[in-house]
């Protein structure tokens, strides 16, 4: 990839597939102005899946449609990295963080210069290579 990746958690996935979502409005503009490709993990195309079915009119199948059209890259290689998301799993018991965010985290790690762009303040919580902020991309929420 030669374009700073913007890494996507399943918040805005939802907003961007839902015209009824609070942040449809706010991912669009987002995405007018993000030029780096979306790139997730599978965590968040499952969770993805299982809130389209719950929350929207949305087919779970328009995220393989995204996955397959290029839309969203899917990168992540869970065999590569599973003792270290068991370490952060373990380091953020107390949040708690979840197997989705662990992987997001992971990815942000992997691509130094990226952003996560999430709903979820826990993101200012977590850190990524030991002790360093991970960069994030969310609305101001009161």
């Amino acid at each position: 990839m030669t374009q700073i990746p913007i890494i996507l958690d399943t918040g805005p996935l939802i907003a961007l597939l839902s015209e009824r979502d609070d942040y449809h409005n706010w991912i669009i503009q987002q995405l007018a102005y993000l030029k780096g490709p979306l790139v997730t993990c599978e965590a968040i195309i499952t969770e993805a899946s299982f809130l389209l079915k719950k929350r929207t009119t949305q087919e779970p199948a328009i995220l393989l449609e995204m996955v397959h059209n290029g839309s969203i890259e899917v990168p992540f290689h869970l065999d590569d990295e599973a003792e270290t998301l068991k370490q952060l799993m373990m380091k953020y018991a107390n949040v708690p963080m979840s197997f989705a965010d662990a992987c997001l985290v992971r990815m942000a790690e992997l691509y130094p210069n990226s952003a996560v762009l999430t709903l979820d303040s826990d993101f200012r919580i977590y850190r990524k290579n030991i002790n360093k902020v991970i960069p994030v991309i969310m609305p101001d929420i009161h």
